[in-house]
């Protein structure tokens, strides 16, 4: 019986702690914010994660921020000369039904200035600014995410807006 109980209450944490990452306010849900640890001497980072519009009128992600880092800003990496470079946005476009996705390579959330190192397994706070939902809050994890086994990220569709 003891043992039973101990399964059940592994299985429940395990339960809770899947949707305990996500975040929902009004329409808008945040899924899975997460950051890669870096090595201490590291003086900016990124902050990924999937946003769903769960309404029906489109909404805007139009600032970010954080005591982690001095600035916060929306990014995305774009092809230039045949170069990658990376560019501030002004928004991210949250349409209805079309996840926005924040991903290693793309859209993401630059974090200059960190006023702490990033270290696995550690978090930190982060404000969402959106234009109809307001300013949600999350917590940003920090781990070393999975590859695919071709030495990519798993990838997914992302959109900009200006």
């Amino acid at each position: 019986m003891t043992r039973y109980l101990a399964l059940l209450a592994a299985a429940f944490a395990l339960a809770t702690s899947a949707t305990a990452h996500d975040y929902m306010q009004g329409d808008i849900h945040i899924m899975k914010p997460w950051s890669r640890p870096l090595p201490a001497v590291s003086v900016n980072g990124a902050a990924y994660m999937t946003i769903m519009n769960k309404g029906s009128a489109p909404d805007r992600l139009v600032s970010v921020s954080t005591p982690a880092a001095k600035k916060a800003e929306l990014h995305n990496h774009i092809m230039e000369g045949g170069l990658m470079k990376m560019r501030p946005v002004g928004v991210v476009e949250v349409t209805p039904g079309d996840p926005s996705v924040l991903q290693p390579g793309g859209l993401h959330i630059m974090l200059m200035g960190l006023s702490q190192p990033l270290v696995e397994g550690n978090s930190f706070p982060l404000t969402l600014n959106f234009e109809r939902a307001g300013s949600i809050e999350v917590e940003v994890m920090i781990f070393q995410p999975e590859e695919t086994g071709d030495g990519h990220m798993k990838h997914d569709k992302k959109k900009e807006g200006g």
